[in-house]
């Protein structure tokens, strides 16, 4: 029955994304040097950048030019190419307007126009305007598109939503997945599969027959992230899918690449040759599924929170990817069963058992009894990592995986260790990671906020929801700005760590600040 309703993936890239301008391939030992010479003080800057001649033509000029002595790269580069500003040029900022009426300004200054292919950018086009992040983000993102949408949806702006979900069934279309972001060097990975969510978002907003023009791009971004499944016997892993050895069937994140992530070459390269040369392959790979998480860098992709080197995220099956493939699941038999074409009442049926079996494996490997709460799962073992609890565990209660009693048994450890005085802490563990404390993040507060209420814990709810977008507010009054994440601990500061200073801008607290602002409220899921 798998194999009869997944359509077969492929990781090949279609000739017409190929053919795009790929730095890391293109510029060949321009890149190389250029990137560890730190010519751009942020890695992303290069791969940005667009060319101002032929890639081909530059790569020889730079040829020519070494043979002829020695190259201050950085004149060279500056000479070669037009380097990207940041995303859009917010309106001035007026603090004496409410932190709404901000935002819904900052709508026009996030959404690009439809893309004109071209041959010297990144980029990969998109045939529909959309929203950036802000900042260095100067490209749609994936599962940030969901949370920005929560705000569009309470701007009334269901044009955009459209225009932003048209965007990544082109993207299935065409690349076969939605990359983690619309540029050449994000093609090996994908983001947290929220595309069925946001097709749920946008049904709810309009009905469902807006919702079913997406169905076949829905099912083929499933057969992607499945890629491999009916194949695998207990203890193999394919891609994105692991079969546990009990023979359950869950998923992981992934990158098809093991070499350095462009956008991050020179961090990549030099943690690389800190390890022998064939541990390289797994560091690269494993750095790259940690982005394709979202949650990057976090100590709970790491043995060792100190050190990026312990990273194991193809180990581990993730709470939260395996609660949004759950809904995607159960959005495809919606669909499917709303559509009511010949044979689409069988297939509704197989999916709604995958959601089934999917919920019992995951639920059976990842809750904790003992610790009242969900944990990430070594595939391999079936240990779980009890030492590294993280906010992650909201996902289930946001999607309904959990039963009342385990719903309530989580809801009571996020008030009692991770509500801060911002609101909701990411993890347990102070580092110098972005995705760990003292910092909060406005999706997770989302999926938090929503998943305790939709288990009775309205209160702790409101608590977190009034908490955040205090925060929010606070920082807006003192800086005009809405920022990319917060410090929930200390609320003088800001937040830090990671590869790149904090960004404002900010599409996805824009969204989550907007949406926040009703009451919140929802039923008891009946935990599947």
């Amino acid at each position: 029955m798998l194999a009869a309703r997944r359509q077969p993936a492929t990781s090949a890239t279609p000739a017409a994304v190929a053919a795009l301008y790929d730095p890391a391939r293109d510029l060949g030992a321009l890149f190389d040097d250029a990137g560890l010479a730190r010519v751009y003080a942020d890695s992303k800057t290069l791969v940005d950048a667009r060319p101002r001649a032929a890639p081909a033509e530059i790569v020889a000029r730079y040829r020519a030019a070494r043979m002829a002595g020695p190259v201050d790269l950085k004149v060279f580069v500056d000479a070669s190419f037009d380097a990207p500003g940041e995303a859009g040029a917010p309106p001035p900022s007026d603090t004496a307007q409410s932190m709404e009426d901000h935002i819904r300004a900052l709508w026009p200054a996030l959404t690009r126009t439809a893309d004109p292919v071209d041959a010297r950018s990144s980029r990969i086009p998109l045939p529909s305007p959309y929203v950036v992040p802000g900042g260095r983000f100067r490209e749609v993102y994936y599962w940030d598109s969901y949370f920005t949408m929560q705000g569009l949806v309470a701007s009334h702006r269901l044009d955009l939503v459209k225009d932003m979900l048209d965007n990544f069934a082109h993207l299935i279309a065409v690349v076969g997945h939605i990359p983690n972001g619309n540029r050449t060097y994000f093609l090996g990975r994908s983001q947290p599969p929220y595309f069925a969510a946001m097709v749920e978002l946008y049904a709810s907003a309009t009905d469902l027959a807006h919702a079913l023009p997406y169905l076949d791009a829905i099912e083929a971004e499933y057969a992607f992230w499945m890629d491999g499944a009916d194949r695998l016997a207990p203890g193999q892993a394919h891609r994105h899918v692991v079969r546990m050895a009990d023979g359950a069937l869950l998923n992981r994140y992934w990158d098809d690449q093991a070499t350095p992530r462009p956008e991050s070459y020179r961090e990549d390269v030099e943690l690389g040759q800190t390890v022998a040369a064939d541990a390289r392959e797994s560091l690269f790979r494993n750095l790259r599924a940690a982005c394709e998480s979202g949650w990057d860098f976090s100590s709970r992709w790491m043995r060792d929170p100190g050190d990026l080197r312990t990273l194991e995220t193809i180990e581990l099956v993730p709470i939260d990817l395996n609660a949004a493939l759950h809904r995607t699941e159960t959005v495809i038999a919606a669909l499917r069963t709303a559509r009511g074409r010949a044979g689409d009442a069988e297939v509704a049926a197989g999916f709604l058992h995958d959601a089934d079996q999917r919920r019992t494996a995951l639920i059976a490997a990842a809750f904790d009894p003992a610790e009242g709460f969900l944990f990430d799962v070594r595939w391999r073992t079936g240990e779980r990592v009890t030492d590294r609890p993280t906010l992650a565990a909201a996902a289930p209660l946001y999607f309904g995986l959990v039963d009342p009693g385990q719903g309530r048994a989580v809801a009571a450890r996020l008030e009692r260790e991770f509500l801060k005085p911002g609101g909701f802490v990411t993890t347990q563990i102070t580092s110098a990671q972005q995705w760990d404390a003292p910092n909060g993040w406005p999706p997770l507060q989302w999926l938090a906020i929503h998943g305790v209420a939709h288990y009775g814990r309205v209160d702790l709810a409101e608590l977190a929801r009034g908490r955040w977008l205090e925060l929010n507010r606070r920082v807006y009054r003192a800086t005009g700005k809405m920022m990319e994440k917060y410090d929930v601990t200390d609320l003088n500061k800001v937040a830090g760590g990671g590869e790149y200073p904090t960004q404002d801008g900010f599409g996805w607290t824009n969204g989550i600040a907007l949406g926040l602002a009703s009451p919140v409220a929802g039923p008891v899921p009946s935990g599947g």
